[in-house]
């Protein structure tokens, strides 16, 4: 019988491969159908493992078999990578398990025939799992690289350490290759589950007692002031989750509310607001606790009189469902507006801030998001980019003289940020750019670039790569 989690794990893999589910939601779907936590824990790590390791897997598969990845069925391409991920990277699987059911699941999925190559090709790796033919790591060039040990280094951090050729040769181009080898092996190291401590419901510290009494612990976060990572336990199992005490978010991610320094009394406008995660944090920084019901005889006030107006905003029904979830879970007082900010907005008052939050090319996140190195192509990048300016010139016409715009993203890449920033002031003359040390003294100072953006880069912070720039109304 085939373990159920190596059955889970194909199906999320050809579902992601055949483009039917991103990976995220291709693992709920296979976690899901099964009851086990061990089982359940499996899948994601085989699915994400697969997607982390790609290039090199699909490296080996082609210099074992003699094939090309074009001449394997689906099918078998995908069980010869999740199989091959389990013999090089978990290695506590015995090899007979992973080849039998490799063999068993090649049968499963009517391809019969192919069951003594899947055999022959997985004993192979096994047996050269000490002497893999991947590009060997080259000695740092110095100076200006040859072209060869250009292409060397290339094939090195391409093939052996998993990532899209096309962006790898950017950040060697931008950072050296020390650097670029630095953020691929970031990349491919398992993220640590990040919580943020909901002020509106509790305290980091608070939480922190919590959480213990739970049999979960946390330590605090390097940068964010309410993020707590979790060192053991399970904190998605205990009734804080339930309660709204926190929330799961990225550290890198809750920077941007940070950045956004949202206070008592503001007009806010999260124009790109689902999940809701930042919007959440925004709320309780602009003390924006929901109010009891008025028959439990709280006295009802104006939502400027409670701190300010938070408008939280997204265009798809799927992504208003998350934040709308978001918020009912940590208690704050939001109001909710579908709209599209490529279009102009639907407000008659202006806001005193407005975060823009740009949907992006995601390559900042590659270690919490490892499919999306093969979804994006350099050729993305540009057409991504005319949308994000568009969206923050939209954006720009809700904001108050004196008042603040935000232009945040999760992107790796200079054409979706500094140059948006700049594309922007040069577009619309009645901005001007400010220093985030100055609007968000809560930034770390090593966050903040000598152009006054917050930048986070894997290979100096250990955050996932975000970008964010701020702007006055002149």
């Amino acid at each position: 019988m085939i373990a159920p989690a190596r059955v889970a794990a194909y199906q999320a893999l050809r579902a992601v491969s055949a483009g039917g589910a991103d990976l995220p939601t291709a693992v709920a779907t296979a976690r899901g159908r099964l009851t086990d936590d061990r089982d359940r824990a499996l899948v994601t790590d085989i699915a994400v493992g697969v997607q982390r390791w790609r290039a090199a897997i699909d490296h080996l598969i082609v210099a074992f078999s003699k094939r090309r990845l074009d001449r394997l069925d689906p099918e078998i391409l995908e069980i010869l990578r999740l199989s091959a991920y389990q013999l090089l990277h978990l290695t506590r699987v015995p090899a007979s398990a992973v080849v039998d059911d490799a063999v068993d699941l090649a049968k499963r999925a009517g391809k019969k025939s192919a069951s003594g190559f899947v055999n022959a090709m997985l004993r192979t790796v096994s047996r050269r799992r000490a002497s893999l033919p991947l590009p060997p790591r080259p000695a740092a060039p110095g100076g200006k690289a040859s072209d060869d040990s250009r292409e060397a280094a290339l094939d090195y951090l391409s093939i052996t350490l998993s990532h899209p050729r096309w962006l790898v040769e950017r950040w060697y181009d931008r950072f050296g290759f020390g650097d670029a080898e630095a953020w691929c092996v970031f990349n491919n190291t398992p993220a640590p589950l990040t919580l943020r401590a909901n002020r509106l419901r509790t305290t980091p510290q608070q939480l922190v007692e919590r959480l213990a009494a739970d049999d979960v612990h946390v330590r605090p976060a390097r940068y964010a002031p309410d993020a707590l990572i979790v060192v053991d336990g399970l904190p998605l199992r205990t009734p804080g989750i339930e309660s709204g005490l926190f929330v799961v978010q990225d550290e890198a991610s809750q920077l941007v509310a940070v950045a956004a320094n949202a206070q008592p009394g503001m007009r806010v406008l999260d124009a790109c607001a689902s999940p809701g995660g930042k919007t959440s944090a925004m709320a309780a920084d602009m003390r924006l606790a929901r109010r009891a019901a008025e028959h439990e005889g709280t006295v009802r006030r104006s939502p400027e009189a409670e701190g300010g107006v938070l408008v939280a905003c997204d265009v798809r029904a799927r992504r208003m469902d998350l934040l709308r979830q978001t918020i009912a879970a940590t208690g704050g007082n939001v109001h909710l507006v579908r709209t599209d900010l490529l279009r102009p907005l639907p407000f008659t008052r202006p806001f005193d801030l407005v975060v823009v939050d740009a949907p992006c090319s995601g390559a900042g996140t590659l270690r919490r998001d490892p499919d999306i190195r093969w979804r994006r192509r350099e050729q993305d990048l540009a057409s991504l980019a005319a949308a994000e300016l568009t969206m923050l010139q939209r954006a720009a016409d809700a904001v108050a003289p004196g008042g603040r715009l935000l232009y945040a993203t999760c992107s790796s890449e200079p054409e979706e940020n500094e140059a948006i920033a700049d594309a922007f002031l040069r577009t619309t003359p009645a901005f001007a750019g400010v220093d985030l040390r100055v609007v968000a003294p809560a930034l770390a100072v090593d966050l903040v670039d000598r152009r006054g953006h917050l930048r986070t880069e894997p290979h100096r912070h250990q955050l996932e790569a975000f970008f964010a720039a701020a702007f006055v109304r002149i």
